[in-house]
């Protein structure tokens, strides 16, 4: 009995000794991933105050699953904010604004993305919390916030008569922006890969960033993007897109450009390493937009280049340029200093000795915000973008109607050739036909060139009640797609009976679908109105199935053959129910949990099925799925889900 009670105790210091040691490994194991975090940490700050968003954004993220931390949290949501991907940016701003340690600003990038995504009664709650902590919000600020909310909402449940395509010939799957007209032909501006300028470079957003060390930026990659450095490129008929014929003298950013009515004179923006740089030890420099000026020769090519009489590369930026029909007049965009907002309008007129005159700010244009892209139509109407006043968000289109020798107050174009994403870079004609640029959803790239027709006359509507399966009772405030056959998609909101309703064009062949935050989104519905030939109000109500928030959820019947991690034909079908779950709701992150029955050891099916995990995780971001939505996780046999 003594001797059973003495083993007993010296198994019971070995078992204790041996729960120390494991405790103590783990906490060893603790600080090792501490360490590791932190050093992810300093590098993915280096490469966010170079505006490297897009390096940054993999090291936050890679710092932030080995560490969670409130740092890493508010500039992965910075980040994704400034690449302006906004599913991913509201999804990090709502996991900043519950800490308590959020700051003030939280909020209104919260509420910002999520008007960005058109939940604009959920931005107008953050809009709230945002102005109740920042006690020195002007009132007339917070009223324009929220006034943008219920006027996107008025806007998009009645859309102006407008035809709107999104120009598919133009777009790449980078970012293509600022169209205009220019012999028989379109220039615009791209950052789309171009192996012609690679091998230009190697033989021989607007701004860019010395590094500490004072290295000159990369020559290919645009570092806040990831793409080439924007180019000018023309296209004419049905010849493909090739770089604008001339030499502008930068190897980084070309700019949009504006041409006179000869077609003999252009202006453009680029950024360009100066001879003269002012640089402070340890610190960043940051390099501006400038100005450029060409005339065609008497053989009609373009001659050298020469800068603007404004360009100060050391101390502000100029650019947006639009030059009058007679080349008289130059409007542009500067945050020089002594304007209104962080970019403002001016206007030079050139004398009579063909100088360019003083920099005029268009005081009753410009407001606290953001002000780009100005253009005059044949009838001296202004247009100009702008985040400054009510809109839908991010940048929209506004007019100022010719009044006698003034302009009248800027009225926002309504939608949908405005929408909740930015809008800008517009052009009329005559026909009252033109072009603009947007980052809306829909697009072939992250921002696309689109034409439209004014006063289009539509005959055709859609109508119906967006319902919640469980309870049968309408639901207020879900988000209702249109989506045509070229891509482009317009949204309404439902009212507070669940009802929407679209103005159709004719014969045309459309998707529906419904989507409201805690609800799976309605099922894909086709609506035509191909051979309608008369007045018609279509019906179609969409039903949506509440979801369970934090529930596992069960992918059946995946197969793997013996000791193998590939994935099988018949498996791929549970998984791409999965990726159509995730496509259809960006917010949602998952964890993919793989298991295996308890035939062979611990070791070897943990080894296998985190195999599997990873080979599952795989063939999901094949298909579309960002990366860093998914965690490969095996458990082994430590989690049967059978009984052997």
């Amino acid at each position: 009995m003594n001797i059973m009670v003495k083993r007993y105790n010296e198994m019971s210091t070995i078992a204790k000794k041996s729960i120390l040691f494991v405790v103590f490994l783990f906490a060893l194991m603790a600080k090792f991933e501490t360490a590791k975090s932190q050093f992810v940490l300093v590098e993915a700050d280096k490469e966010f105050k170079l505006f490297h968003y897009h390096n940054a954004i993999k090291l936050y993220t890679d710092a932030y699953q080995k560490k969670q931390s409130l740092h890493a949290t508010e500039r992965l949501a910075t980040s994704y904010r400034l690449i302006k991907d906004y599913p991913q940016a509201e999804s990090w701003y709502a996991l900043l604004t519950k800490s308590k340690d959020a700051p003030a600003d939280a909020f209104l990038y919260y509420g910002d993305a999520l008007r960005n995504n058109s939940k604009f009664s959920e931005a107008k709650l953050q809009y709230e919390k945002y102005a109740s902590l920042n006690k020195n919000l002007a009132v007339e600020d917070k009223t324009m916030l929220m006034l943008s909310c219920d006027s996107a909402l008025s806007w998009m449940n009645k859309p102006k008569a407008v035809a709107i395509k999104n120009e598919a010939i133009l777009n790449s799957s980078d970012e293509d922006w600022g169209s205009v007209f220019y012999d028989n032909a379109i220039v615009f501006t791209s950052d789309r890969k171009n192996p012609a300028v690679i091998a230009e470079i190697k033989n021989n957003k607007p701004f860019l960033k010395f590094d500490e060390a004072n290295q000159l930026p990369d020559k290919i990659t645009y570092g806040w993007t990831g793409n080439n450095y924007l180019r000018l490129y023309k296209k004419a008929g049905l010849d493909s897109a090739i770089l604008f014929p001339f030499n502008a003298g930068s190897e980084y950013h070309v700019g949009a450009a504006s041409f006179t009515a000869d077609g003999n004179e252009m202006y453009f923006t680029l950024t360009r390493i100066p001879e003269k740089i002012e640089r402070e030890k340890g610190i960043p420099k940051t390099v501006k937009v400038e100005i450029y000026s060409s005339k065609k020769d008497a053989q009609g090519n373009w001659g050298a280049v020469q800068p603007f009489k404004y360009n100060k590369v050391n101390e502000y930026s100029v650019g947006d340029p639009f030059v009058s029909k007679d080349g008289s007049a130059l409007y542009f965009v500067s945050d020089m200093p002594g304007g209104k907002g962080k970019t403002d309008i001016y206007v030079c007129f050139k004398t009579d000795a063909g100088i360019w005159g003083q920099a005029i700010n268009l005081e009753k244009i410009n407001t606290a915000g953001t002000e780009r892209t100005p253009y005059f139509d044949n009838e001296s109407n202004f247009y100009f973008a702008t985040d400054g006043r009510i809109g839908m968000g991010g940048l929209d289109v506004f007019k100022a109607a010719k009044q006698g020798n003034d302009l009248a107050e800027p009225k926002n174009m309504g939608y949908p050739l405005n929408s909740p994403q930015d809008d800008f870079a517009f052009t009329l004609n005559a026909k009252k036909q033109g072009m603009f640029s947007s980052d809306r959803v829909g697009g072939k790239g992250s921002d696309d060139i689109y034409s439209f027709i004014l006063d289009y006359n539509l005959t055709f509507k859609l109508e119906g009640v967006a319902i919640d399966r469980v309870t049968g009772k309408p639901l207020p405030g879900t988000i209702v797609s249109l989506t045509k056959a070229d891509g482009s998609v317009i949204s309404v909101q439902t009212d507070s009976l669940g009802r929407y309703k679209f103005n159709l064009d004719g014969d045309e062949e459309y998707n529906i679908k419904g989507a409201k935050t805690d609800f799976r989104n309605a099922e894909t519905e086709n609506i035509s109105s191909v051979g309608l030939n008369k007045s018609t109000v279509l019906k179609k109500d969409l039903i949506l199935d509440p979801i369970e928030i934090n529930k596992e959820i069960k992918i059946e019947n995946i197969y793997y053959d013996l000791d193998k991690s590939e994935i099988r034909a018949d498996a791929a079908v549970e998984l791409d129910k999965l990726i159509k779950i995730m496509k259809e709701n960006p917010s949602i992150w998952i964890e993919l949990g793989s298991h295996t029955d308890s035939r062979a050891n611990d070791k070897y099916n943990l080894k296998l099925s985190q195999a599997r995990a990873e080979a599952a995780v795989k063939y999901i971001v094949s298909r579309g799925v960002d990366r860093q939505r998914i965690a490969a996780k095996g458990y082994g046999e430590t989690k049967l889900l059978n009984e052997c």
